[in-house]
Formats: C-alpha cells, sequence, structure tokens
C-alpha cells in the first residue's frame, strides 16, 4: 500500500487541520454520548419523556451525562491504529491494517479485563486511560471479530452476514488521512472494517463513510465528499445498498423540510450500516449547526447512539470542534484523552518526521506509541 507524498504543512494549514482532527472526534463522541441518552426509546416514547420536538439537550446514560458507548471507545482505538502505522513505517513493516487490528485488539481486551494488563509492553498510553474498560454495548460482531487475533480479510472477512453498524462506527478516523488519495482511505477503511463486519454491506458503508470524511477534511462540501465517495464505491462487487442510501439521502434534501419521520425514512430505525449512513449524511447535509443536525440524527425509532456518533464526527470534520455545542464537551467523558489523542495525531501526520526515524526517534513518542 502506497500513499502520495504529504503536503508541505504550513502553520495555518495545521491550526486548520488540527481543529477538523478534533472535531471528528470530539464530534463523534457528543453526538454518540447525546443519542446514547435515548438508544432504547422508540421516537414515540422519547416525545413522551422529553416533550414534542424529543430530545434537545443531552441526559443521563449509563449512569451520567456525556457516557459515550463503544463507538467512541472503537473510534478512538482505529486512531491509535493509525498513530502506530506511521510510526512502524520507519522499520518497513508498512502495513496499516495489522496496526488498526493489534489496536482494536486492545480494545476488545477493555472489554474482558477489569483494567491494564501492565505486563504488557505493546499498550502504549491508550490502552492504559482505564474509564475504556467499560462494555458499554458493542456490536456483537465486534466482540466476536476481534475475539482471537486471527486477521479478517477481505478474501476471508470475519462475520460474513454481519451487516449492523459496529464496523462503521469506528471508521470515520481513516478519513483523516488527508494525505493519502481516497481510493487508498477507502480501501484501508474496507480491509479493516472486514475485520469483524464481512458482508459488503458493513464493510462499503466503511469505505463510504471513511472517504466523506476524507472530502470534509480537506475542504470540500457534504454533497461534493458524497459524490466522491459514490466514485469509490462504484466499481465494487455488492455496492448497490450503500450507493442506494447515499442517493436517497442526497434525493432527501429536495423532500421538505427535515424531520424524525424523513430520517427514519432513510433507514435510521434498524441498525444496518446503509441506512445509519444514509440518516447521518442527511443530517449533515440539512443541519443548520452541529446542535440541529445532532437533534435530527437521534430522534428515531433506532440506534440512536450510532446515528449520532456518525452525523457528529461528520459536522465536527465540517466545521471543527469549536463549533460543537460547549456545555455538551464540557461534561463528555474522557475529553481529555479524546483530545490528546486528536492531538498526537494531527502532530504524527504534519510532524511525525520530527519525531522519528530510521536513525533517531523521540523517546517520549515510542513510550506513547510503541512499534512493538
Amino acid at each position: 500500500m502506497t500513499t502520495t507524498a504529504a503536503a508541505v504543512w504550513g502553520r495555518t494549514e495545521q491550526q486548520d487541520f488540527r481543529a477538523r482532527v478534533r472535531g471528528c472526534l470530539l464530534g463523534g463522541a457528543v453526538g454518540d454520548a447525546f443519542g446514547a441518552g435515548v438508544a432504547a426509546l422508540p421516537l414515540g416514547g422519547i416525545r413522551e419523556a422529553y416533550g414534542p420536538e424529543g430530545l434537545t439537550e443531552p441526559v443521563p446514560a449509563y449512569g451520567r451525562r456525556g457516557a459515550v458507548t463503544a463507538a467512541t471507545q472503537m473510534a478512538l482505538f482505529t486512531v491509535d491504529g493509525l498513530i502506530r502505522a506511521q510510526v512502524r513505517r520507519d522499520t518497513g513493516a508498512w502495513h496499516p491494517p495489522t496496526d488498526v487490528h493489534r489496536a482494536h485488539l486492545r480494545w476488545a481486551a477493555t472489554q474482558r479485563d477489569w483494567g491494564p494488563d501492565e505486563r504488557r509492553r505493546d499498550l502504549g498510553w491508550l490502552a492504559r486511560e482505564e474509564w475504556l474498560y467499560a462494555r458499554r454495548d458493542p456490536a456483537r460482531a465486534c466482540l466476536t471479530g476481534f475475539g482471537d487475533e486471527v486477521l479478517g480479510t477481505l478474501d476471508r472477512p470475519k462475520n460474513p452476514g454481519a451487516t449492523d453498524s459496529g464496523a462503521l462506527v469506528r471508521s470515520a478516523p481513516f478519513g483523516l488521512l488527508v494525505g493519502w488519495e481516497p481510493q487508498l482511505v477507502c480501501q484501508l477503511a474496507v480491509e479493516c472494517a472486514a475485520q469483524t463486519h464481512g458482508d459488503p454491506a458493513g464493510y462499503l458503508s466503511a469505505g463510504a463513510l471513511a472517504v466523506v470524511v476524507h472530502g470534509l477534511a480537506r475542504g470540500d462540501s457534504v454533497d461534493g465528499a458524497v459524490r466522491t465517495a459514490l466514485e469509490q464505491l462504484a466499481p465494487r462487487p455488492g455496492h448497490e445498498p450503500v450507493s442506494g442510501a447515499l442517493q436517497a439521502a442526497q434525493a432527501a434534501v429536495r423532500q421538505g423540510m427535515p424531520d424524525a419521520e424523513r430520517v427514519t425514512a432513510l433507514g435510521a430505525d434498524e441498525d444496518r450500516a446503509p441506512g445509519q449512513l444514509a440518516a447521518a449524511v442527511y443530517c449533515a447535509l440539512v443541519g443548520e449547526d452541529i446542535r440541529h443536525g445532532l437533534r435530527l440524527a437521534v430522534n428515531h425509532d433506532g440506534p440512536s447512539a450510532a446515528t449520532g456518533a456518525l452525523t457528529g464526527a461528520l459536522l465536527g470534520t465540517l466545521h471543527g470542534e469549536t463549533a460543537l455545542p460547549p456545555a455538551w464537551v464540557a461534561e463528555l467523558e474522557g475529553r481529555a484523552t479524546v483530545l490528546e489523542l486528536a492531538d498526537d495525531f494531527a502532530m504524527e501526520m504534519t510532524q511525525g518526521a520530527a519525531l522519528h526515524g530510521p536513525v533517531e526517534s523521540a523517546p517520549g513518542w515510542l513510550a506513547r506509541y510503541p512499534r512493538d
């Protein structure tokens, strides 16, 4: 796997990129936490509990406001794996799907263990964050896919019938590889999704999301980024459900005022990856701001945390972290961890050559992101 040469990063470009990385990760986490509060309620139950407009402000989930689900946990480990892939590139061991897979195996350990195993040299800093050692309704396919160390591939994927959003919700960070071309971003996201979700509806949705985020991170509009995603999907076998879902999201923009029924009609009421992707893209297309987009995303019969996480990642990438509702960010579980990881990712992608190389490397950086 090869990439294009990295762009020359001036200070303004670095700051814009960091704002979009922070926006993607914080936005995804905020949307995840917002939707988690009503994940178990149908739309009628949400309106009965919170009024005719549904949920408009965060409410507690898992015993507190701002708590995130497995979607955010896994997305953070995706970022950890991408950073490690870059760090390991100096050694000549350049296979990002393997590095992301190892990162997700570390996530899987957080679902089994009481806390970090300090005997493991490969943990790095993220897997030592004790707040991550909580099971927050992960998709069954993620637990079984990462239940052993066998790497699922497109030729031999794990869980061939899995079409739920479990791989989709961890895939936005692939789009932050702005120095890569869209086809490579799509391919990496697809290969990593097949490690747990072997149905094309599952893994191609993940690839499409990554391409849309990639376009937004490069400064494109949501509509332009979706068109690029459709181009990347077209030659891939089994793309029709995902392409059709994206096209439905685009068409829905012209069908009237956005409301819960329109979001539901796109497939938000089921935990199937194409429908969740379509609903999130629609909310990003019509959202007047991030707060409005997220309110649209979580008020329906389906898995509100997944739709919220996807919509938050899209809108956060589009607008940057300062556009997020500050009160929602302030009480986000693990906010310091999310910000630290986002800044590490931005620094690695823009200044990695100053942190590590074939001859000399910063020891503190390699302690955070070991090459083992």
